[in-house]
């Protein structure tokens, strides 16, 4: 499984394929060509940070909306991606990713607990119930390797 930044068409400029709003990226999982799994938005702390350039985002899949089943833009059999602008990039400071991780997998125990037939897939059990992390737009993203 990979985890891939993705972003709305509605949100992608069409001349320049750049991203309009780089705070409205989210991560997803593709299974067929469609959005089979969706997180929250981004942090800009950890991905838009030049202080912390080990995750900046430089690229995103685009889909047709942020719903599970959403069709992804592909185009001769790959991926579309757009791009974001440099000038979106800022200094946030230090960022402690450990411990931002650490706090986002605690508080999907505590949102397990307090239902565990809560299916952490979905945008709208995880936006029910409005997951409390050290930052206000927790990242889920754990593979660097994106």
């Amino acid at each position: 499984m990979k985890i891939r930044h993705c972003v709305e068409k509605s949100n992608v400029e069409t001349e320049s394929m750049l991203i309009i709003d780089p705070l409205q990226i989210r991560h997803a999982v593709i299974n067929s060509g469609k959005i089979s799994s969706l997180s929250g938005l981004i942090d800009p702390k950890s991905h838009l940070n030049l202080d912390y350039p080990h995750h900046l985002v430089k690229s995103c899949i685009i889909s047709e909306k942020f719903e599970l089943g959403s069709k992804i833009e592909i185009s001769q059999g790959s991926f579309i991606f757009a791009q974001i602008s440099p000038d979106n990039y800022k200094h946030y400071g230090k960022y402690d990713y450990t411990q931002n991780l650490m706090s986002m997998i605690e508080s999907v125990k505590k949102l397990r607990s307090i239902n565990p037939q809560i299916n952490t897939n979905t945008n709208a059990d995880i936006d029910a119930y409005q997951i409390k992390s050290s930052s206000a737009n927790a990242s889920d993203k754990v593979n660097n390797g994106d």
